[in-house]
């Protein structure tokens, strides 16, 4: 995992994602979630390719269901992107690092 990448949990994520002063991608996944791990180098390329105008967070389902429950999430991988507290993106399942951009670039 890039140094870029953070992980939030049920306790910080009020603090590291939704009063984040910067735009926080957060990558909702699961140890047992195959398209979860082949999404993880493509999060870390886009942590240092946007390094200081997006802040990436990992939520771990499993250990962190209060966060995912109040988020709406449903299945991994979920990607929702927040800006200002309020989810401005949402993607569910996989998809290439030129989707993950293109999201990114739509709310920047």
């Amino acid at each position: 995992m890039s140094e870029f990448v953070t992980h939030a949990t049920d306790a910080n994520f009020e603090h590291d994602v939704l009063q984040s002063p910067m735009p926080v991608l957060v990558d909702f996944w699961g140890e047992w979630c195959g398209p979860c791990k082949a999404i993880a180098p493509m999060l870390d390329q886009l942590a240092v390719a946007y390094a200081g105008r997006l802040k990436i967070a990992k939520v771990e389902l499993d250990k962190n269901q209060k966060t995912a429950i109040a988020c709406g999430v449903r299945s991994a991988p979920t990607l929702l992107l927040f800006k200002g507290g309020k989810v401005q993106a949402t993607q569910i399942g996989m998809v290439s690092k030129a989707q993950l951009a293109a999201m990114v670039d739509r709310v920047l």
